[in-house]
């Protein structure tokens, strides 16, 4: 039993250190790819990976009926609007950075728990969480800012969060923490492994249409061998262990 324990505390943290690498394999690709790109790339091979793996353990691979409206939310919003999210903020923030406001993700989820499940939070807890979103906060606001908290001065409102990035990060947290929650809904009759998969799949059409209709023509950037290693490593790593670990487990 207590080795049953420390196997599922094991796949709870090892999705966090892939995504935490993977953020820093995509980081120097999200410039000269674009974030559509660099996002379609994440999902859709990901996605066929997954369902792949599911296939060949033989899984049941369809959605239910009572599953399908979750499921195209769940695409939506964890799938295609966190995705980009997440490379767009890495323009501006880096992968370090980054990590830190994803890694608020946790923290949204728990309140979200709270409110729509009741799942209880002892007084430890809200003092964890306390911590946890004030080091989000003085880690990720401008030192000018923190200066002039409470003087309200021009640097308040001269900030521009989703142009340094952090915004989008936040948004990516959000996002990613309302997946989270989707998964409970959208697996009442439907394999969370295939759920995972066909959500990165039709996650990433929305992507590559952005994607084609910016550019006219579904454009590859010219990335070097090291580059679409990099790729390779955020896709199959950072997205479709990383994602079929943790919503398996969840």
């Amino acid at each position: 039993m207590a080795m049953f324990e420390k196997l599922n505390w094991l796949l709870m943290v090892l999705p966090f250190a892939l995504w935490g690498t993977a953020m820093a394999a995509m980081a120097p690709l999200v410039k000269s790819g674009g974030p559509e790109f660099v996002a379609t790339l994440r999902l859709l091979p990901a996605g066929i990976a997954i369902l792949l793996v599911a296939f060949y353990l033989k899984r049941p691979l369809g959605i239910a009926r009572i599953d399908l409206g979750w499921f195209i939310l769940f695409c939506l919003i964890d799938g295609s609007f966190f995705q980009f999210c997440l490379a767009r903020g890495l323009i501006g923030t880096g992968a370090g950075l980054g990590s830190v406001f994803i890694d608020s993700q946790p923290l949204i989820v728990a309140l979200l728990a709270r409110t729509l499940f009741g799942d209880p939070i002892n007084p430890i807890g809200w003092i964890g969480l306390t911590l946890g979103i004030g080091g989000i906060v003085c880690i990720g606001v401008s030192p000018e800012l923190l200066g002039n908290w409470f003087l309200m001065g021009n640097e308040v409102f001269d900030l521009n969060l989703f142009g340094q990035g952090q915004g989008w990060m936040l948004l990516a947290a959000i996002a990613m923490a309302l997946g989270t929650v989707l998964i409970r809904f959208t697996c009442k009759e439907s394999d969370p492994v295939a759920v995972t998969g066909w959500h990165m799949v039709f996650g990433s059409i929305p992507l590559a249409t952005w994607h084609f209709l910016e550019s006219n023509t579904f454009l590859i950037p010219a990335w070097s061998l090291n580059d679409w290693g990099l790729m390779a490593y955020s896709t199959f790593f950072g997205s479709a262990l990383a994602y079929g670990l943790f919503f398996l487990v969840c």
